[in-house]
């Protein structure tokens, strides 16, 4: 659980600033995301596969140039 004490003298927009790159730190946003529905467990495996085959044509193009 993210948490962000305010320091004496510190405006709220830069409490809120540091709050929101914790919450981006910790990966939050993207665990809520994918708690979020419900995937079979073929759907997790295609979308597996499928993410493993994109990071393998990206890889492959930065070789070649």
């Amino acid at each position: 659980m993210a948490e962000v004490r305010l320091q004496e003298g510190e405006s709220l927009e830069n409490a809120l600033r540091r709050f929101k790159r914790k919450v981006q730190q910790e990966d939050i946003i993207k665990e809520v995301k994918r708690h979020s529905y419900y995937l079979k467990p073929g759907e997790k495996k295609r979308l597996k596969e499928a993410l493993a085959r994109k990071r393998n044509r990206k890889k492959s193009r930065r070789e070649v140039e």
